[in-house]
């Protein structure tokens, strides 16, 4: 039995290169549509952004030939160093950078701009495989699990404390990555639920039942709700749901004799009911050796603690026009001419194209200039207007397409590495496409995040390019063929 070597041009996802290809060259379309002036020098002037981008572009296809013309065990071998290097940038970056718009994430060389946080996505998905796929490595144990996180979130606290919380927020997408690496459900469970909490509590509590704020009701209802049906579901004891349901019962049933006389805030009422049953999870833990219980105690203690945490944390760990933007996406503000003016005119924008657009530099609102950040953060809204509802969805549809194949290459890796990398790929892809349409839709709050290979920016540009091509030659790894 013997090998033989394969180039790695022949055994490398051509698939994957050709939509990366389509999408770069629609996304530099997008960016004249959204940039271009009539009266500027023409669109492949170096000085406009359309040239500038175009310059971005092929030093991209040099960093592709780079990386694909590395040793097969190159990015594993250092995937510690690269960490580590891009994390030195990171702190570097927070004392070094200047201030640009309320955030320091810029290193400037001249006329040159790079935005280091845009390389720790590679470069925390490379260090997340390296670590999972060390010898005997298993996820579910205290300090493995620790250390995931730790890598994880080191760079994000670094890129917060440059004030880029959207671009943070990225990396929660490696979530997704270790729930397919056997991660609980119910850790993604508490996520969903802190996010829904967050919502509820802001949305609702300025309305009153009483002295009852309805917001915090209705999420300690949900806490209790849960926590029962976890306990019924996991644990198998329908004795204790049945317990605390008298319990809660009988606790209603004395706060609203006692309203008639005094003024009941329910919201305590279910916190007392919540707390004894945590109470009896942590005896029945103890009792039987069942971690279950304990566990399902810490999810009910942690809600009622993050929904008490709320106001604070909005009041006073977000930065004003963070806090006014979520306002506003929630409907608790109408600022059309404020924090809601880039979403308001990104819909007009999207709206105006109807089902084929206006043409190629075309659109007037871009035209204008009405939409801010129109060839970045809300390049879709050019999409939109200028080649209509029918480009929009081909632009979803080769991201699709994009992400469904990362997957599918992700899962005929035949080492842990190459799939975990992958998943973070596909995982960090995902959660761009979701957030910066969902921005530009009014959706989501504006966070403030690009869409691979559309928004202008040669970091950002570069950054996704790495990302997925580093895949790509790990993939390529297929090319010791057995005779």
């Amino acid at each position: 039995m013997y090998y033989r070597r394969i180039s790695v041009w022949k055994s490398v996802d051509w698939l994957t290169i050709g939509l990366y290809i389509l999408m770069i060259v629609a996304g530099w379309f997008s960016i004249c549509g959204a940039s271009y002036e009539y009266n500027s020098a023409g669109l492949f002037d170096p000085a406009g952004r359309p040239g500038s981008q175009l310059i971005w572009m092929g030093t991209a296809l040099a960093v592709i030939f780079v990386i694909l013309m590395l040793d097969k065990d190159f990015f594993e071998t250092f995937s510690y160093p690269i960490y580590g290097a891009v994390f030195l940038l990171l702190v570097a970056t927070i004392f070094l950078a200047p201030d640009i718009k309320g955030s320091r994430s810029w290193l400037v060389f001249g006329p040159l701009r790079i935005q280091p946080a845009e390389f720790a996505k590679f470069a925390t998905a490379l260090a997340v495989a390296k670590l999972m796929n060390s010898y005997n490595f298993n996820l579910f144990t205290f300090r493995n699990f620790s250390l995931v996180l730790l890598l994880i979130l080191a760079p994000m606290a670094c890129v917060v404390m440059q004030k880029e919380t959207g671009t943070a927020l990225v990396f929660l997408a490696f979530g997704l990555m270790l729930y397919r690496e056997g991660m609980s459900g119910y850790i993604l469970l508490a996520s969903v639920c802190a996010v829904t909490f967050f919502v509820i509590v802001m949305k609702y509590n300025d309305m009153m039942l009483g002295i009852t704020p309805v917001g915090e009701l209705i999420v300690a209802s949900l806490t209790l709700i849960i926590t029962l049906f976890l306990v019924l579901y996991l644990c198998r004891d329908r004795l204790a749901v049945r317990i605390m349901l008298y319990v809660l019962g009988a606790a209603l049933a004395g706060g609203l004799l006692i309203s008639f006389y005094l003024p009941v805030n329910f919201v305590w009422i279910i916190v007392g009911v919540i707390g004894l049953t945590v109470l009896m999870l942590i005896f029945l833990s103890l009792k039987n050796l069942a971690w279950s219980y304990a566990l399902i105690a810490l999810f009910a203690v942690a809600s009622i603690g993050f929904m008490l945490s709320v106001d604070y944390v909005f009041n006073d760990m977000l930065e004003p026009h963070q806090q006014q933007r979520i306002r506003v996406s929630l409907g608790l503000e109408d600022d059309p001419g404020g924090a809601g003016y880039n979403v308001n005119q990104s819909k007009i924008a999207i709206g105006s194209g109807g089902l084929l657009g206006k043409g190629f530099l075309n659109g007037t609102q871009t035209k204008l200039k009405y939409v801010p950040e129109q060839d970045t953060d809300f390049i879709f809204c050019t999409v939109g207007e200028e080649f209509g509802f029918v480009g929009s969805f081909c632009v979803l549809f080769l991201f699709g397409a994009m992400i469904i194949r990362l997957v599918s290459l992700a899962e005929r890796q035949d080492t842990r590495f190459g799939r975990v990398y992958g998943y973070c790929v596909a995982s960090i892809f995902f959660f761009h496409l979701v957030i910066n349409i969902g921005m530009v839709l009014g959706l989501t709050p504006v966070i403030g995040i690009p869409l691979p290979f559309f928004s202008y920016g040669g970091s950002s540009l570069w950054g996704f390019t790495i990302l997925l091509f580093i895949f790509l030659r790990i993939d390529a790894k297929r090319n010791m063929v057995y005779r």
